[in-house]
């Protein structure tokens, strides 16, 4: 084996493109003026529109939807609405038949002390009785 002397032994080989070179340049646009284009006004127009048609569509397919979610709340709310009323109507059923009721009604006429008329306290308004009446003139 045959070792050149010339060459160092601990030196690395070359890397691939090695002696290729980049620098970083700094370029001003700041004098350049965009050049109008009158097809990009019409290409923004056209996806605004499609956009729209779009949003139209995918609305029209879920409006429907959500319209039966929202009526089925409503029409729950309604049945908890009619379910409340009920049993208030009932609660005041009872209550009016407690109100109503002869042991309540005489208690409380005995609380207040009224008594039943006897046969001489009652007045009978029927005009036979005394003959007079008054007359509409």
């Amino acid at each position: 084996m045959l070792v050149r002397a010339d060459r160092n032994s601990f030196d690395l080989r070359a890397l691939p493109q090695e002696d290729v070179f980049f620098y970083c340049k700094k370029i001003d646009n700041s004098r350049l003026v965009r050049e109008h284009d009158p097809k990009a006004h019409g290409a923004c127009w056209s996806a605004v529109g499609g956009a729209a048609i779009v949003l139209a569509l995918l609305g029209g397919v879920l409006a429907p939807s959500v319209a039966t979610t929202l009526a089925g709340y409503k029409l729950e709310a309604l049945r908890a609405e009619e379910r409340r009323l009920i049993d208030e109507r009932r609660g005041l059923e009872l209550q009016q038949a407690e109100l109503l009721s002869p042991d309540n009604l005489e208690r409380l006429a005995r609380q207040q002390k009224l008594v039943t008329p006897s046969n001489q306290q009652v007045v009978r308004l029927d005009g036979k009785s005394e003959g007079t009446v008054a007359m509409k003139q």
